[in-house]
């Protein structure tokens, strides 16, 4: 062979040796190690027998709530209460010009005492025509007259008695009082107002204990309707047993006392289908006040054997759910689920589950139906569960 054919022939066969080298480096690269399974937080789904509550929007008025009207006219000339506190019954919160009141007492008293003395001197005519017409030193009809006399004198003096009492009312009416013991609200009457009858010069209301109010469908007043008829009825006195109300403030938080029903409506609206109705609850401190808004609620049923998982597990999607479920052999499944009440933190599932299965928490953003993962447990399931 030519030396140029042979150099020629051995630089081919080196080019050839080299592609096979390159090509055997670049399949040594693709079959590198799978990257290991990602790691997951999971939760397991427990059974348990756990109650079921229902809840409503409440609104908070007060146990008696007072209009303190005055109940004669007159110019407003002294307020004695401080807006916002307690006050009792019988306290003077308001006070009017008491002189036109005193004066009326005073000709009241007057007109009595003429009333009186008219009578009186019927009285003397009577005792003094009495034995001069037995000895018929005077006509009968004279005493008769003096007898009727006396009589029209007597209920004279009878109305002005009452005219006293009354204008004496009157007087009495320029301090104007609180009915009820409670916290009084801000006043409505400035001094030197003519104020009347008409008049609402503040508001007093009971707040300990205070009334939540509520609307509840036909159904859910059926369920308590039992219990609340026989408190109502006097049939069964309050017991510690029976505060089975949960009032939950507009913060979020639980108020500490618990409450108990109190009274139904007399009717059902047929407008709404629902049924009015009130709880109390002590308010020590008066920490609640009328017209908060909070949320009412009462274990109404117990769900036996329930399948529980935390709310933040289940996704929703389009008003369905789902669930990541890790099974036996480490694969991730997509299932979907029903839901039921929710319980606190947790949600009864009600199909789609079984008791014991792991359900991913933590991570299921990084998976899909079918990979494979290495499940971990998650370090907040046991305070969800």
């Amino acid at each position: 062979m030519r030396p140029f054919i042979r150099t020629h022939f051995l630089a081919v066969i080196s080019l050839l040796v080299f592609s096979v080298l390159v090509a055997s480096g670049c399949g040594e690269k693709k079959a590198a190690a799978p990257p290991p399974p990602p790691d997951v937080q999971v939760v397991t789904a427990e059974q348990k027998d756990v109650p079921v509550y229902s809840e409503w929007v409440t609104t908070l008025d007060g146990y008696i709530n007072a209009q303190i009207r005055p109940q004669v006219t007159g110019y407003l000339l002294q307020r004695t209460y401080e807006e916002g506190r307690i006050v009792h019954k019988g306290e003077v919160l308001f006070v009017l010009d008491a002189r036109p009141f005193q004066a009326a007492l005073e000709q009241a008293q007057a007109q009595q005492a003429e009333a009186e003395a008219r009578l009186s001197k019927t009285r003397l005519d009577v005792e003094r025509d009495t034995p001069l017409a037995k000895e018929m030193a005077i006509p009968q009809r004279e005493l008769d007259n003096d007898i009727q006399a006396r009589a029209a004198a007597q209920a004279t003096v009878d109305a002005a008695k009452a005219q006293v009492e009354q204008a004496k009312l009157n007087l009495g009416f320029t301090k104007v009082r609180s009915l009820v013991d409670g916290v009084a609200g801000l006043a409505q009457g400035q001094v030197g107002d003519l104020v009347g009858p008409n008049t609402v010069l503040t508001s007093v209301s009971q707040v300990d204990p205070i009334k939540a109010f509520l609307s509840v469908s036909e159904q859910e007043y059926l369920t308590a309707a039992e219990k609340i008829n026989a408190i109502s009825l006097g049939k069964q006195s309050i017991k510690e047993n029976d505060k089975v109300l949960e009032l939950v403030l507009g913060d979020g938080t639980t108020f500490a006392q618990k409450g108990w029903w109190v009274l139904a409506d007399r009717q059902v609206d047929a407008r709404t289908g629902t049924v009015r109705m009130a709880g109390a609850f002590q308010n020590p401190g008066n920490i609640l006040r009328p017209g908060q808004f909070g949320r009412l609620r009462t274990v109404t049923s117990v769900a036996r054997g329930a399948v529980l998982l935390p709310q933040r597990v289940v996704t929703e999607i389009q008003g369905s759910y789902q669930v990541a479920v890790v099974g036996p052999d480490r694969k991730v499944a997509i299932r979907p689920v029903k839901v039921g009440d929710r319980v606190g933190s947790l949600w009864i599932i009600t199909e789609g589950l079984k008791p014991g299965e792991q359900v991913i928490a933590e991570g299921i953003q990084k998976v899909k139906a079918g990979m494979l993962v290495n499940p971990k447990p998650f370090s907040a399931a046991a305070e969800g569960l």
